[in-house]
């Protein structure tokens, strides 16, 4: 008797799932941060200056009663963010849309999107990470010189803390500020004793949030986990990892971009025009026209280290 197999026919065939599948993504976050907007801009222009006056020294001698007062001259510091062209594209063709069974269309928008957000949040981290106040972890002076053991501790981050309460930083919700940590760094930050007692605290308040992996607000600092924070492989000393951790206040970063038509602050995903002779080529991609800069110093703290479950 003879029997009818897979290998007899070719109708047996592999199915394919009619939906498409994305890669991994992390959730953008520096552009937050950027909270200074130039809102009230003189005309288009390829840079926007910012101006900050300085406030007068204190006045703390009597007056003399017959004497007028002395006045003094204001005093300003100004700011500029010269604005950029940034974009990307692609372009699919007739053919892969007429034998594709996903809609390549739909699915290359997607893409497109999100590396719209993915690249204008590296735009921002970068400049977040150029800020001149810095302290390392453990005893390293330099990032250069951070060594496997040089984790970031509870006393680094309340240092920082302190710098920016000492510099007047404005705070975010509550009047904490926004600390920006990898999850290698979060991780070695929950086995220090002082966070862990702040994670049995929370355990006794409302355990949803620790069950979820939030660290929650520690040392006036609202953490965000995110493998977005910076990292520079093989920077420290040998071949350890450094690890960038901000702790931001307001007004850290600003944000500049054209109001003339057809811009505006936020990126633009657009469809090109189809204009090969046979209409085959269909192009989709993003543009934005914007710049960033650090706008208050002060208002940035940023500790590198390495991590205990980092390559070292």
């Amino acid at each position: 008797m003879a029997y009818t197999g897979t290998g007899d026919v070719s109708s047996d065939t592999t199915a394919f799932q009619q939906l498409a599948y994305f890669a991994l993504r992390s959730q953008p976050m520096f552009e937050m941060v950027a909270d200074v907007r130039s809102t009230a801009q003189s005309h288009n222009g390829s840079a926007v200056q910012f101006n900050i006056y300085n406030d007068l020294s204190q006045a703390t001698s009597a007056l003399t009663e017959t004497s007028d007062v002395t006045a003094v001259a204001l005093g300003d510091s100004t700011v500029t963010v010269t604005l950029a062209e940034y974009g990307n594209a692609v372009i699919t063709t007739a053919k892969l849309r007429g034998t594709s069974f996903l809609n390549v269309d739909a699915d290359a928008a997607n893409i497109i999107g999100y590396n719209m957000v993915d690249s204008i949040d590296k735009v921002v981290s970068d400049v977040a990470n150029g800020g001149t106040n810095v302290s390392y972890g453990g005893s390293a002076g330099s990032r250069a010189a951070v060594a496997a053991g040089d984790i970031i501790t509870a006393d680094k981050a309340r240092a920082a803390v302190a710098d920016l309460r000492t510099a007047s930083a404005p705070g975010f919700e509550n009047g904490n500020y926004i600390g920006m940590v990898h999850p290698d760094v979060a991780y070695d930050l929950r086995s220090e004793t002082d966070v862990t007692d702040i994670i049995q605290y929370q355990i006794r308040q409302d355990g949803a949030s620790v069950r979820n992996g939030s660290i929650g607000v520690f040392g006036g600092v609202e953490w965000i986990e995110n493998p977005r924070a910076g990292l520079l492989a093989d920077a420290g000393s040998g071949t350890t990892d450094v690890y960038q951790t901000l702790i931001c206040g307001r007004q850290a970063l600003a944000k500049a971009f054209s109001r003339a038509p057809g811009f505006g602050e936020d990126p633009s995903v657009i469809f090109g025009p189809v204009t090969d002779t046979l209409r085959r080529f269909h192009p989709v991609g993003w543009y934005h026209l914007v710049g960033y800069g650090r706008f208050r110093e002060a208002s940035l703290q940023r500790v590198e280290t390495s991590s205990s479950i980092g390559a070292n």
